[in-house]
């Protein structure tokens, strides 16, 4: 299975940049949609190369499986 990361950047200006990496298709939008929504606004999405990849191998992620603390 490949890895998967999750990559958050703290602006100085408070922005929090996003990044997704090893999820092929558009699981990421899943993935991540908790996390967005704790985290307020979302201003800008931009999809990966990965996110045009056919997902056809992995494990479709349940955002209920998914906690924020």
């Amino acid at each position: 299975m490949p890895q998967r990361t999750l990559r958050f950047k703290i602006r100085q200006d408070g922005l929090v940049e996003e990044t997704v990496e090893g999820i092929l298709g558009q699981n990421c939008l899943q993935l991540t949609e908790k996390l967005e929504s704790a985290l307020g606004r979302v201003e800008r999405k931009e999809l990966t190369a990965e996110a045009y990849e056919s997902p056809k191998d992995q494990v479709q992620l349940i955002p209920e499986q998914i906690q924020v603390f």
